[in-house]
């Protein structure tokens, strides 16, 4: 079984490079689907398992094939995959591209969902967005027996960490540097009107951030308007004023905004640089701060360049808030550990797995001896032959059966092998006698003595 998480995110890329890369929600699941179609030449049994997770940080491809020739061939298959399906270069992407085989995919997914792989160190929002991808992959039949231990797994030692050390503790959140980096061009949000874009997790936890200011008008834009209405109510709820209107009216209402945030999960830019302009004339240049979160951006790069814009993207605010990690900085050894040793416990139930075939080969070989004795023995009962004879003969023959092949094994080995089988088949056969101890010691003698002789004096 081969492991492998394949990926980009804001440690490998800028903002620029990671929104070429992320998945359209709306398409996950077939996206799911033509991956494992194109991964399944890696494997000889069955479909390989996929879960694709893809943020404003991170797009990673979790991957699990059976009987891939090599980790090398199962990369660049999964490479080959995202390249085209997304439509680049893949010399442009490769600068970018992580890839984690076996145990390291499994330390990185472990990761991942306690925040140490964050933008915001200890950042409890991934572990929804990774549940959410496990949770497509299922619903898109990607997920197997591998896969699905891993992300269960994943998410007891998200939930261990985060209860047992601080990693969260002191946390600086998007919404709260959204708000920092607002107040750096207008001292007091509480006189300023600020409008949220789109209606999802992001914009709602802004927005609590924000309300807490008392600014003077809030605005929800957004494209079902019956959605965007449900948090302005809660937003008026606080006795601050609030309305929510259509995405498509969004033009023409630009211009009544100091403060715009915004989270959507379009793949093209919702507001474009005529439309900012246009805003501006009617402002009198009246400075305006944008803070686009998503990835893909939901405003044109262009727009920075205006007088009187200040926007900033994802990757502005990460900047701002990593000089607020170092309280967090303590507990994360402690994660460390934790997530160390439960990377072993994993690879131990998958290096299990991997013996599964053999143990099915060995009951089935078993059970075909049982048959061949049985019926045997059946034959003699009707013939009327004596019960005890018969059982008698019935258990020598499976004991010869089953013992046929590990001593034919032995007697026909020599060297380093026989040394090997030696201390190998007492442990499979749960022997422990003197015999076995006084074989072992003078194939001990043996060994030291004739490291080169090939020859085998001591068949059994």
């Amino acid at each position: 079984m081969k492991l492998l998480t394949l990926g980009i995110n804001h440690h490998t890329a800028p903002v620029d490079v990671r929104e070429k890369v992320a998945f359209d929600p709306e398409y996950l699941q077939e996206a799911l689907h033509d991956l494992r179609q194109h991964l399944s030449g890696v494997s000889q049994s069955g479909l390989p398992e996929a879960t694709i997770l893809s943020t404003c940080n991170r797009t990673e491809l979790y991957c699990a094939a059976n009987d891939a020739d090599s980790a090398t061939l199962l990369h660049s298959a999964t490479f080959d995959w995202l390249a085209k399906s997304q439509q680049l270069a893949p010399s442009s992407l490769e600068p970018h591209i992580y890839s984690l085989p076996q145990s390291d995919a499994v330390r990185h997914a472990f990761r991942v969902a306690c925040g140490l792989d964050s933008m915001v160190l200890g950042e409890t929002q991934i572990l929804g967005q990774m549940k959410d991808a496990v949770r497509t992959a299922n619903q898109a039949g990607a997920l197997g027996t591998y896969l699905n231990q891993l992300f269960q797994k994943t998410f007891a030692v998200a939930k261990e960490v985060r209860g047992s050390t601080e990693i969260g503790a002191h946390s600086i959140s998007m919404a709260a540097a959204a708000v920092r980096l607002s107040e750096r061009i207008f001292e007091k949000i509480a006189e300023q009107r600020v409008l949220f874009i789109g209606a999802g997790d992001m914009i709602s936890l802004c927005a609590t951030h924000f309300v807490a200011r008392r600014p003077k008008q809030v605005a929800i834009a957004n494209r079902t308007i019956e959605r965007g209405q449900e948090l302005a109510d809660a937003i008026a709820s606080q006795n601050v004023e609030a309305e929510s209107f259509k995405l498509s009216d969004l033009p023409s209402r630009l211009h009544e905004f100091d403060i715009i945030v915004s989270c959507t999960a379009s793949s093209l830019p919702i507001i474009g640089l005529g439309m900012v302009e246009s805003a501006l004339k009617q402002r009198r240049r009246k400075p305006m701060v944008m803070i686009d979160l998503a990835v893909p951006r939901d405003c044109e790069p262009e727009i920075a360049r205006l007088n009187d814009i200040y926007l900033y993207t994802v990757d502005d605010l990460g900047v701002m808030i990593q000089t607020g990690t170092s309280m967090r900085h303590a507990a994360v050894s402690q994660a460390e550990a934790i997530i160390e040793d439960r990377v072993g416990n994993f690879m131990h139930w998958l290096n299990g797995r991997n013996t599964v075939p053999l143990i099915q080969d060995l009951q089935q070989h078993g059970e075909r001896l049982r048959q061949i004795e049985l019926e045997r023995a059946m034959k003699r009962l009707m013939r009327g032959d004596d019960p005890q004879d018969v059982l008698n003969a019935m258990a020598q023959g499976l004991t010869n059966k089953f013992l046929h092949g590990s001593l034919h094994t032995l007697q026909h080995s020599n060297g380093a092998e026989r040394d090997s089988l030696i201390k190998l088949l007492p442990k499979l056969f749960s022997t422990h006698s003197s015999a076995y101890s006084h074989t072992y010691h003078h194939a001990e003698q043996d060994s030291s003595k004739h490291t080169n002789d090939t020859s085998d004096k001591n068949d059994l």
